[in-house]
């Protein structure tokens, strides 16, 4: 089975801290889906148009799902991370008092009235044992999510300590391919 893990397209939220929240896509979204509508072509032939889809409920990443497919099942489980009370706030905004122990340790640390990033990747490992136990058959599965979402499920499908997960690169509109072969997965290609 493999499995593309698409980031959605830029959004128009400059210093903003946004998670659950929702958030405008950029002006720019059409050229981004048609963009990687190609490159998905490219890479699961002949239109990715018809395999199953999965997104995360929030609005940027169901209109790049709906853009990219016909047949889209919303999993809450492909959420961003939660903020809690530093949703929709700008960055600069919030009190040093308790951005900076969280900076240290997001792993176990939640924001207030939030999730830790630990948790995040739970859910997240969650949703792709569901996959391999669901026995979809060899048809590509889209997933479209989020940044975060993506660097712990990459962290997670390669045993790399979940702290380090903000050292992987993972643009707007990119594509991360895994595929679960031999009771394990397998990263074919980062940030695509």
């Amino acid at each position: 089975m493999e499995v593309y893990l698409i980031r959605h397209t830029a959004v128009q939220a400059a210093g903003l801290c946004y998670g659950h929240c929702d958030v405008p896509l950029a002006d720019t979204f059409a050229a981004e889906a048609a963009q990687l509508q190609a490159k998905l072509t490219r890479l699961v032939s002949p239109s990715p148009s018809g395999y199953r889809t999965f997104s995360s409920p929030a609005q940027r990443c169901l209109a790049l799902a709906q853009a990219l497919a016909t047949d889209i099942t919303p999993d809450e489980r492909l959420r961003e991370m939660h903020f809690g009370t530093w949703e929709n706030r700008l960055w600069n905004d919030l009190p040093p008092a308790e951005t900076t122990p969280w900076m240290a340790d997001y792993v176990t640390l939640a924001p207030p009235q939030g999730e830790t990033f630990g948790a995040v990747q739970q859910r997240a490992a969650a949703f792709l044992t569901e996959l391999v136990s669901a026995d979809l058959g060899s048809e590509p599965i889209l997933v479209v999510t989020h940044g975060g979402t993506i660097r712990a499920l990459v962290c997670h499908c390669l045993q790399i300590p979940l702290q380090n997960a903000f050292q992987l690169g993972i643009d707007y509109g990119s594509i991360t391919r895994l595929k679960w072969q031999h009771e394990r997965w397998q990263v074919l290609g980062l940030n695509g």
